[in-house]
């Protein structure tokens, strides 16, 4: 029955003037195919709206390893040490994971410096919360020499403190 109603569809197009219709389910290896690709795609699009997203603390955290590896060190300065209080927790996404994250009360640090590479100065700044422990906060201040880890390739990715190196001295 519905290879009738398929045939009977594609004579109706064919009498419009379409053939590739007709053709291309007159084989069934070739509707087979199609009805793959087409449940494939549905699950590559489910795929992209369920997935859970990565905390941006992993993110950040894969970030620092990466650039601990392969980053070139460059002389610069700390400009500024600002604490920041917690941050609310972000709205939910639509298609985002159900559970609450736990918010963090903790204060943000950011550390902001400066460095020339190849004659162009770069000012950034970098959250070193949770970094704590590679820190002083006693010794320091503004204008204080540090060493910068950065990306060769990407000279502005830079950071001045990771989980296992701190450039501040």
């Amino acid at each position: 029955m519905v290879t009738d109603a398929v045939l009977s569809l594609a004579n109706f197009i064919d009498s419009q003037g379409v053939r590739s219709l007709k053709t291309s389910f007159a084989d069934w290896k070739v509707a087979l195919a199609m009805g793959a690709a087409a449940v494939a795609a549905i699950a590559m699009v489910a795929y992209a709206f369920f997935r859970p997203a990565e905390a941006p603390e992993n993110l950040e955290r894969k970030r620092r390893l990466q650039l601990n590896q392969i980053g070139r060190i460059a002389e610069g300065q700390v400009v500024e040490l600002v604490e920041h209080p917690p941050e609310e927790p972000l709205a939910k996404r639509m298609f985002g994971p159900r559970a609450r994250p736990v918010p963090d009360t903790r204060p943000r640090h950011l550390v902001s410096y400066s460095y020339a590479i190849s004659g162009v100065t770069y000012h950034t700044a970098q959250d070193i919360t949770g970094l704590e422990g590679q820190i002083r906060f006693e010794r320091l201040v503004t204008g204080q020499p540090a060493s910068i880890k950065y990306d060769p390739a990407n000279p502005s990715d830079s950071i001045i403190v990771a989980d296992d190196w701190s450039g501040l001295r």
